[in-house]
C-alpha cells in the first residue's frame, strides 16, 4: 500500500515537472524569445519601411543641381526561401554564382528570421522584369527607395554624397539609423544631413503565401507616412560653376567666388572633379575604389581643405595692417634697387622700381617695398620685443580669416597657417628670431599657408572697406527660405574704412596697366592682385585674387592654378572670364589677344608624386622654416644642412604635417 502512494507521488512530480517545464518554455517564446513572433508575422504581414524624399537642392536661380530617382531594393528573409531557382534569379537580377553566394551568407549572418537587403538600388528598367517572376522567389520582397541623381554632374565637391551608415554611425545615431540605411558623407549633403533626410514612415501590409500583397494589415491603423526633406536653396551660380569647371579641366586647383555683400558663395570649383553621378548606383564601390587611388585626389575639397602659400596677394592686408598701426602712410616709399637686403641674404624683387609708394608697390608687386613694412612693424617696439609685436601682427591676420576656420557650412575645413612664436622658439631658439628671419611672411611666403576661401574672403574684406559675412554655400532653408542667423551677422576686421581707398588704388593699377592688365574687361573696374606661390616640388603655383566692380562690388574671387607659374598668366585671365560671366553674362576675347577657348583646352597637370620637377627660385626668399639660403650674388637656393628640416608639404595631395594648432 504505501509503495502504490510512494509511486503516486513519483507521478505526480514527473508530471508537474514536464508542465513547468511546457510552461517556461511557452513563456520563453511568447515572451523572451521573439524570433517565433517575428517569424509568424512575417507570414502574414509584411513591415514595409517608407523611406522619404531627400530634400532637392536648387542653385540661387531655381535651377536642380540635384534631385531623386526611384530604385529598389531586393530584400530575403531566408527562413522563407526554399525550391530556388538560383539559375533564373541570377539571370533576372544580372548577378553571378558568386555574387548571390556572397549575399546569401550575408543575410543569414545577420538574421534567419528577419529581412535584410540582399541586392540594393535596382534600377526601374531592371525591377520591371524582375518583379514578373517575384512571385516565383517565396522569401524576396521588393522595397522602393530613392537615389540622387545630378542632371548637369557638376559640383561635386559642394554637393557631397551619400553614402550607406557603417557600424559607427549607427552606434552614435541611437536607433536612428539601421543597416541599408543611407545618410550624407560629405559637402552639403553631410552638413544639412539632418534637413535633407526627411522622415521615415511605415506601411503594414497582409500577404499570401506566394507573398503577394492583400491589404493593409488593421487598414492601416499602425501605419505612419513619411515626410520628404527640405528643399535647400544653395547661393551657387550653376553658369559660373560651370564655366570654372570647363576652364580648370585638366589643371590642378580651385576657383572660389563669393558675393562681398552677403558672403554668398557664388562659384566653388576644385578642380580635378569628377560625375557625381558616378558614386550613385550599383558601380559606386568601383568608382569611389578608382577615385582613391587616384594620385590627383579628386575627392580633395580643395577650396577648403587645399593649402597654399597666398604669396604676393597678401600684400594688400600686410599693407592695410601697417596703415592702421601708423607704420606707413599712402604716401610713404622705399628705394627698390632690385631686391632687399635681410641680414645675410637677399630676397629678390621682379623689377628695380626705383622710389615706390605704396600704391605703386602693390601695382608692381614690389617684394622690397613690402619686407621693408614688415620689417618696420615688427621692430617698432624693439628688437627686444619682437615676440610680443609679432603676435600682435598675427592677431591682426586672423581678424581677416587667416590662420582660423571660416565655419563656412561645410565639414572638415582646415584652418590654414598663421605661425605662433612659439614655432619659431623650437626652431631658433627664445628670443633669437628678427624681422629679417621670418621676412618671407611680408610676401606672403614662407610658414604662411591658406585655403582659396580664405583669400576670396580676404577680397571681401577689401571690397566691403573692412567687414566680410561668414561664406556659406545654403541661402535658404525649406519653403520659407530659412536664413541661419550666423550668415547674418556682419564681421568687422578692426581696420579703419578709410586705410582701404589707396590699396583699392593699386589693386585697380594692378589689372589697369600693372601684372594683370593682359585680363583687363572691357567695361568693368576690377581691383586685384597677381601672386606666385612658391613651390618647392615643382613649378610655381598661379594665384590671382580680385574683385569687381570697384564701386558696389558684386563678385569676390580667388583663383589657384598648381603648377602653373605668375599669376598672370593663368589664375588672373580664369578669374576675369568668371567675373564678366557673372557680371555681363557673356565671354570675350580679350584687348590683349587672350581668348576663353585656349584655357579650356590647356593642359597643365602637374607631375605625378615622385616625379618632381626641378623648382624655379629664382625669386623665393629664405624660408625659415625648410632653412633655404640664398646666395646674394649667384642667386641660388642651398639647403642649409646644419638644421633638421621639417617635414616637407604636399600641397597637390594635401600631405600637410604642420601642427594646426600653432
Amino acid at each position: 500500500m504505501n509503495s502504490f502512494f510512494e509511486r503516486r507521488y513519483v507521478v505526480m512530480g514527473i508530471f508537474i515537472v514536464v508542465m513547468l517545464m511546457l510552461i517556461g518554455r511557452l513563456f520563453y517564446i511568447q515572451i523572451i524569445d521573439d524570433k517565433y513572433l517575428a517569424f509568424a508575422q512575417n507570414n502574414v504581414i509584411r513591415r514595409f519601411v517608407k523611406f522619404p524624399e531627400r530634400g532637392v537642392i536648387l542653385d540661387r536661380h531655381n535651377k536642380i543641381l540635384v534631385q531623386n530617382e526611384h530604385v529598389y531594393d531586393i530584400l530575403v528573409i531566408p527562413k522563407q526561401v526554399h525550391d530556388l531557382d538560383t539559375l533564373q534569379f541570377c539571370k533576372l537580377l544580372q548577378l553571378d554564382k558568386k555574387e548571390f553566394d556572397q549575399r546569401w551568407e550575408k543575410a543569414k549572418t545577420y538574421s534567419y528570421f528577419r529581412p535584410s537587403i540582399f541586392e540594393k538600388q535596382v534600377s526601374a528598367k531592371l525591377y520591371n522584369s524582375f518583379q514578373e517572376h517575384l512571385f516565383e522567389f517565396p522569401g524576396f520582397f521588393v522595397q522602393q527607395r530613392s537615389v540622387r541623381t545630378y542632371p548637369d554632374s557638376c559640383a561635386a565637391q559642394f554637393l557631397g554624397y551619400i553614402s550607406e551608415v557603417n557600424d559607427k554611425i549607427i552606434e552614435k545615431s541611437n536607433g536612428y539609423y539601421n543597416p541599408g540605411d543611407y545618410i550624407g558623407f560629405s559637402g552639403v549633403e553631410k552638413a544639412y544631413e539632418s534637413v535633407l533626410r526627411g522622415q521615415r514612415g511605415v506601411e503594414n501590409l497582409l500577404v499570401d503565401s506566394r507573398n503577394i500583397p492583400k491589404g493593409k494589415y488593421m487598414n492601416g491603423q499602425y501605419d505612419t507616412a513619411a515626410v520628404a526633406g527640405e528643399r535647400l536653396i544653395s547661393s551657387l551660380d550653376i553658369r559660373i560653376q560651370k564655366l570654372g569647371e570647363k576652364l580648370m579641366q585638366n589643371k590642378v586647383g580651385s576657383i572660389v567666388a563669393i558675393e562681398p555683400s552677403t558672403g554668398e558663395i557664388l562659384a566653388f570649383v576644385s578642380s580635378p572633379t569628377y560625375d557625381p553621378n558616378e558614386l550613385v548606383g550599383r558601380e559606386r564601390g568601383n568608382n569611389i575604389s578608382a577615385m582613391y587611388k587616384n594620385p590627383y585626389s579628386p575627392l580633395l575639397i580643395r577650396p577648403i581643405q587645399a593649402y597654399y602659400p597666398p604669396g604676393s596677394s597678401f600684400k594688400p592686408l600686410s599693407a592695410l595692417i601697417a596703415l592702421q598701426e601708423g607704420i606707413i602712410t599712402p604716401q610713404t616709399t622705399f628705394f627698390c634697387a632690385g631686391g632687399y637686403q635681410a641680414g645675410g641674404h637677399w630676397v629678390g624683387c621682379t623689377h628695380h622700381h626705383g622710389v615706390t609708394n605704396l600704391s605703386y608697390g602693390i601695382e608692381g608687386s614690389c617684394n622690397t617695398y613690402f619686407c621693408n613694412v614688415f620689417n618696420k612693424l615688427i621692430n617698432q617696439n624693439g628688437a627686444n620685443k619682437t615676440t610680443a609685436t609679432y603676435l600682435s601682427w598675427k592677431n591682426e591676420v586672423n581678424k581677416f580669416g587667416f590662420g582660423v576656420k571660416l565655419d563656412v557650412d561645410l565639414p572638415n575645413e582646415r584652418k590654414g597657417l598663421v605661425p605662433a612664436p612659439a614655432r619659431y622658439d623650437r626652431i631658433y631658439g627664445k628670443n633669437h628670431w628678427r624681422a629679417n628671419t621670418i621676412i618671407s611672411l611680408a610676401i606672403g611666403q614662407g610658414e604662411l599657408l591658406a585655403t582659396p576661401l580664405q583669400m576670396a574672403n580676404i577680397e571681401c574684406t577689401i571690397a566691403n572697406r573692412g567687414f566680410y559675412y561668414r561664406p556659406h554655400l545654403i541661402k535658404g532653408i525649406g519653403d520659407n527660405d530659412v536664413i541661419k542667423p550666423e550668415f547674418k551677422e556682419k564681421i568687422n576686421v578692426g581696420i579703419d574704412s578709410i586705410y582701404y581707398e589707396p590699396v583699392i588704388n593699386g589693386m585697380q593699377a594692378v589689372v589697369d596697366r600693372g601684372t594683370a592688365a593682359a585680363s583687363r574687361i572691357p567695361g568693368i573696374v576690377m581691383c586685384g592682385k597677381t601672386g606666385t606661390a612658391q613651390n618647392p616640388h615643382g613649378e610655381n603655383h598661379s594665384v590671382f585674387v580680385a574683385f569687381a566692380p570697384r564701386d558696389h562690388p558684386k563678385i569676390a574671387i580667388a583663383v589657384v592654378v598648381e603648377n602653373a607659374g605668375q599669376g598672370a598668366s593663368w589664375a588672373a585671365p580664369i578669374a576675369s572670364f568668371i567675373v564678366e560671366k557673372y557680371l555681363k553674362d557673356t565671354l570675350s576675347r580679350r584687348p590683349s589677344g587672350i581668348n576663353p577657348k585656349k584655357y579650356m583646352e590647356a593642359s597643365l597637370m602637374p607631375p605625378l608624386p615622385g616625379a618632381i620637377q626641378k623648382p624655379n627660385n629664382k625669386l623665393l626668399p629664405k624660408d625659415s622654416l625648410k632653412k633655404n639660403q640664398i646666395d646674394s650674388n649667384k642667386k641660388s637656393i642651398k639647403r642649409d644642412s646644419g638644421k633638421k628640416p621639417l617635414p616637407k608639404i604636399h600641397l597637390a595631395a594635401l600631405t600637410i604635417k604642420r601642427k594646426e594648432n600653432e
